[in-house]
């Protein structure tokens, strides 16, 4: 019989075989820890210009082709939920296949996304607006769930800081893209697009970009290394018998305090985006209505993002050191400070608005960061990238709640009062934390 050519060598042997490399060997999972960090920081300077996109424009561009205010939180509600059934499908994919494919495929999805909303405003349909906005918020969903994946590898007291370094990298981007509104309104004007469409002419670019660094670099998967290195001690733990009972009701503690960790968790995020959403939202169109311009709505916004991430090398370092619920409570102390201070800040007083909206960027910061790290700690790897996308769902819900409530609580009330309401609401977060503590004590 003839020798049949040679077979090309199978991609999942050859990762599985890069895979099991890494099992037995402390030192090659810090130096792929440490490898993960630089491609997820990487990514996140790209995906975080593209996320600024929409957050900057997407209510004025609303509000010009529906023609006024009551619907102008209509995009910022498409985009939380668009981000939160990408975030559901990037976290299946990522238990499936690992981060390489669940990330890069939602960046992808969010750059689509963007070519969408550029098309529907140079045809004016807002029809492909509404579908355009729901795949960007694709890029939002997994510009966030890319801050999971240099916790895999991670030790439990390097968590945190690992999420924020992830959160930092995105600053960059996401400072930079508001304050480019203008710049890139003459790039659309020079392709004969209008002009609120050119922050998402720098989406499409930024979040394909982002994609296509998961793609390439993130091999081997830190998820899928994780996920084996469990399984070995798993299978080595079946061999040692001794102890069985005390060893299953301490298990069953555990899983008790790990369910409380990842409701908790769940909470703090939820009610952080929210509040961050609802009040950034109605933010441009109150400074619109208050003669204030394009460049000086980029600045604010620019501030608030900054103050969103740049933050977060100090918090990760602060969650681990001080713990997750003491940066719990300051969060929710912080953000009723910002609500406060938006609902009396004068219309015109420029300064006034970015003390505020920094403060409701950084109390969304400190929310962020100690709920994922709770969600972490809280969750087996076997799970955990299926359980974190569920929960972004819920965080992506809320934020599209909150995006969605906010253009009518204004249009019927005021810019003060959902400023006033989301700031209370975000006072919640103390008693949450005490029946928290409370809860845990009992249990040890």
């Amino acid at each position: 019989m003839p020798n049949s050519p040679a077979q090309a060598p199978d991609p999942n042997e050859q990762q599985t075989g890069r895979i099991q490399e890494y099992i037995h060997s402390p030192i090659k999972q810090k130096i792929l820890y440490k490898r993960t960090l630089l491609i997820v920081i990487m990514s996140q300077i790209f995906g975080g210009a593209g996320l600024a996109a929409g957050v900057t424009v997407g209510a004025l561009l609303a509000q010009d082709m529906l023609g006024g205010d009551r619907y102008a939180g209509i995009p910022a509600a498409l985009l939380t939920l668009g981000s939160a059934a990408a975030a559901f499908f990037v976290g299946r994919l990522s238990d499936r296949f690992g981060r390489r494919m669940g990330l890069g495929t939602g960046f992808l999805l969010g750059g689509v996304g963007a070519i969408i909303v550029i098309y529907a405003a140079v045809s004016n349909s807002v029809i492909l607006l509404f579908l355009g906005l729901l795949l960007n918020g694709a890029g939002n969903a997994t510009n966030l769930q890319a801050r999971y994946a240099g916790t895999d590898l991670a030790k439990p007291k390097q968590r945190a800081t690992a999420i924020s370094m992830a959160m930092v990298a995105t600053t960059f981007g996401a400072v930079a893209g508001p304050n480019l509104v203008n710049e890139m309104g003459d790039v659309a004007d020079s392709f004969g697009v209008p002009t609120l469409a050119g922050p998402f002419i720098l989406a499409t670019v930024a979040y394909l970009l982002a994609g296509f660094i998961f793609f390439v670099f993130l091999r081997p998967d830190p998820f899928l290394v994780a996920k084996a290195i469990v399984k070995q001690e798993a299978d080595h733990e079946k061999h040692n018998h001794s102890a069985k009972t005390t060893e299953k009701q301490l298990t069953e503690k555990m899983s008790t305090i790990a369910k409380r960790g990842i409701i908790v968790g769940t909470t703090v995020m939820v009610l952080t985006q929210m509040v961050m959403v609802a009040i950034m939202t109605m933010t441009p169109v109150h400074m619109q209505h208050h003669g204030h311009g394009l460049q000086e709505i980029g600045l604010v916004i620019s501030i608030h993002i900054g103050a969103m991430y740049l933050p977060s090398l100090v918090t990760g370092v602060l969650v681990d050191k001080l713990g997750r619920t003491t940066m719990s409570v300051t969060s929710g102390v912080i953000l009723l400070s910002a609500g406060l201070l938006a609902a009396v800040a004068p219309g015109d007083s420029l300064a006034v608005l970015i003390i505020a909206l920094a403060l409701l960027g950084l109390g969304w910061n400190l929310g962020l960061i100690s709920g994922t790290a709770m969600i972490v700690d809280a969750t087996h790897p076997a799970t955990r990238a299926k359980t974190q996308g569920t929960i972004d769902v819920l965080v992506g819900l809320s934020g599209a709640a909150g995006g969605a409530l906010s253009g009518m609580v204004v249009a019927q009330s005021s810019y003060a009062t959902l400023s006033l309401a989301g700031g209370t609401l975000a006072l919640a977060l103390v008693p949450v934390m005490i029946w928290y503590l409370k809860k845990n004590a009992r249990a040890s």
